[in-house]
């Protein structure tokens, strides 16, 4: 789903972990403390433990951080810059210039846990009449993802929150994104999907370069979330062909317009986990005026 020139990465470097205990420290549903269930004292992990016994996610990416630097200086096929950390993020980022570009690469710390989802996603991934009740299914016996993000709305700081990643979910959807089986393979018809969000994505970015100050708490993420539910609230192939781009992306633009005018972006996997904050009224309407005068314009 890269669009222009491709030149930003994510690797997510995956831990397994033996059996967690999950506790929520908010009402989103998707930020949790993790404890160990076996004895930490025979697990290397001990040592990431906090006073009361919660895995920090801030001193895992800080051992980390310290590994990629010590590593990066054996480097000497390309100049690899390890960039500042940025406050409550989960990634480490390396700058990596060869002429003629430069090249991002976020590498994401997380934990690959391999037991039921959490309670907060049991009414998520409302898939059944676009994918099918099966594949909805299959999909949540899979492990999921915990990755190394601060809870910002916690009121004492300490960085051992972690947050629910699907990622590895969401690629898959993408993949296998048809109601019909054969759909956009070699023997079946192309649908739009794909593209109808690659064209958000595109204008999205283009308007956070023209506007980083007033849309720099909007992301990508919020344009593929609204993408999931567009596809379930549309869930047929018909709903989506490839003759009918321009209709189909006018719809996928309402909806998402739709989310801005409410402030209301349910997460995909956590339903009871709101995208867009009831604060950021500003940088909504500022959004919603800069995608109204696109519209208006043809682009």
């Amino acid at each position: 789903l890269q669009i222009s020139e491709p030149d930003e990465f994510d690797i997510m470097l995956t831990m397994s972990v033996p059996r967690l205990q999950l506790d929520a420290c908010d009402a989103t549903g998707a930020f949790y403390y993790v404890t160990l269930k076996r004895n930490p004292r025979e697990m290397y992990l001990s040592r990431f433990l906090d006073e009361e016994g919660k895995l920090s996610a801030l001193e895992m990416l800080e051992a980390l951080r310290k590994i990629i630097k010590e590593e990066n200086i054996n480097i000497s096929t390309a100049e690899v810059t390890v960039t500042r950390k940025k406050p409550g993020c989960p990634a480490i980022t390396l700058q990596i210039k060869k002429p003629p570009s430069e090249i991002s690469l976020d590498i994401i710390l997380a934990l690959k846990v391999n037991q039921s989802w959490p309670l907060s996603t049991k009414d998520g991934l409302p898939v059944g009449e676009w994918l099918g009740r099966k594949v909805r299914n299959k999909l949540r016996y899979e492990e999921f993802y915990l990755v190394a993000k601060q809870n910002k709305e916690e009121k004492v700081l300490r960085g051992n929150t972690w947050r629910l990643s699907f990622s590895h979910t969401e690629k898959e959807i993408i993949t296998n994104h048809g109601n019909g089986k054969t759909c956009c393979e070699s023997d079946g018809v192309r649908c739009c999907r794909k593209d109808c969000l690659k064209i958000l994505k595109y204008l999205l970015q283009q308007l956070k370069t023209k506007h980083q100050k007033e849309l720099q708490k909007f992301c990508s993420y919020h344009v593929k979330t609204a993408f999931f539910h567009s596809c379930a609230r549309w869930p047929h192939d018909e709903d989506w062909r490839w003759e009918d781009l321009d209709y189909c992306f006018q719809r996928y633009l309402e909806y998402f317009l739709e989310c801005l005018e409410n402030s209301q972006l349910p997460h995909f996997f956590i339903p009871q986990y709101n995208l867009i904050s009831q604060t950021d009224r500003a940088s909504q309407k500022f959004l919603i005026r800069e995608i109204n005068h696109q519209m208006k314009n043809r682009f």
